[in-house]
């Protein structure tokens, strides 16, 4: 049985094409979690953090301050969250905890709150939650995916003849695609 080029390009076209639809969910998962994680010094892809800062007037003072006293207060700048706890981490300020991950700081003294709410960001913190390998289950399907980005790699190299294939343009993209990173590697440290 002879094993022509036209047929191997055609077997990999099939192979390329099955394996690309049947993981294009999986390559946006990590292609959109990438782009957050390599961003993660300007957002976080967890939660929405935002900040809310008010002016209170007539609190009482930090030996006054209890659970109803924070609470109160916790009303007056508008939190709807549930108390867990409070401290003073230093004189005259106050830090409260709330469910889910929120907090209030208040400076007593001066009236001036920050109210700093968490939202949980559903789709990309799935996402990324996915991108860290959450279990042996995705071990299995992420090693799945790897061999085959692999097999739609040298599937794609081979199904292209002629001047944009391999021995022409495809070959000087292949060639200068892997050198970028190899470069990169060995000069930045």
């Amino acid at each position: 049985m002879k094993f022509s080029s036209s047929k191997l390009r055609t077997w990999c076209r099939t192979i390329h094409r099955d394996l690309s639809y049947f993981f294009s969910g999986m390559v946006l998962i990590y292609a959109i979690s990438g782009l957050v994680m390599n961003h993660r010094d300007t957002i976080n892809p967890h939660y929405s953090v935002s900040l809310i800062e008010r002016q209170v007037h007539d609190l009482p003072s930090q030996s006054e301050f209890g659970r109803p006293q924070v609470e109160e207060l916790m009303l007056m700048v508008g939190v709807t969250e549930r108390y867990t706890k409070h401290y003073f981490p230093r004189p005259g300020h106050l830090k409260v905890f709330l469910k889910g991950g929120s907090s209030l700081e208040a400076n007593i003294v001066t009236g001036h709150v920050v109210y700093e709410s968490l939202t949980r960001r559903p789709l990309l913190s799935t996402m990324t939650t996915l991108h860290y390998n959450p279990g042996k289950w995705w071990t299995w399907f992420g090693d799945a995916f790897a061999i085959s980005l692999v097999m739609i790699t040298l599937t794609g190299i081979f199904m292209i003849k002629g001047k944009k294939g391999l021995w022409g343009r495809g070959g000087i993209e292949l060639v200068v695609g892997m050198l970028i990173p190899v470069l990169l590697i060995l000069f930045i440290k």
